[in-house]
């Protein structure tokens, strides 16, 4: 799944795409772009369309990545640290990063109705555009591709 705001740089798999980012906090690891371009486009692929929700499919989609990254690069795999970044999971709450990010942006945050009525996936890619460290012109696409503009 490649979202219409990312589909001119993740659609070609350059870029990491969002399920596959949310596969990769998921599993608790930090992949760099340098790491994401050593692999295939198959494997790529592979990491975007794997499942990763049940606790056996985490532990294979881990070993998978850490697999890659040790046979195709020349880094070590570095560890996320997850706790309080899974609030993409709370279809009640909404994170104040969200609502800052919407604010600079010069546009309405997304109701309590409609943050719920959101995807995990789609609740994921927002906290994740709105946490961005470098300036993100995805943010406001996200929102309009997602219904809550």
């Amino acid at each position: 799944m490649i979202f219409d705001f990312e589909s001119d740089f993740a659609g070609s798999l350059r870029c990491i795409p969002m399920i596959a980012r949310q596969k990769l906090d998921i599993a608790g690891i930090k992949l760099s772009l340098r790491q994401w371009s050593r692999f295939s486009r198959e494997e790529r692929g592979q990491l975007a369309d794997l499942p990763c929700e049940t606790k056996a499919e985490q532990g294979a989609y881990r070993a998978l990545v850490l697999h890659l990254i040790a046979v195709r690069t020349d880094e070590p795999p570095r560890p996320l640290v997850t706790n309080g970044f899974d609030d993409w999971r709370e279809a009640d709450r909404m994170p104040e990063a969200v609502r800052t990010q919407a604010e600079a942006d010069g546009v309405a945050p997304p109701t309590p109705e409609q943050w719920a009525m959101l995807t995990p996936l789609q609740r994921f890619a927002l906290i994740k555009l709105a946490r961005s460290q470098h300036e993100n012109e995805n943010f406001v696409p996200a929102m309009r591709e997602f219904g809550v503009l």
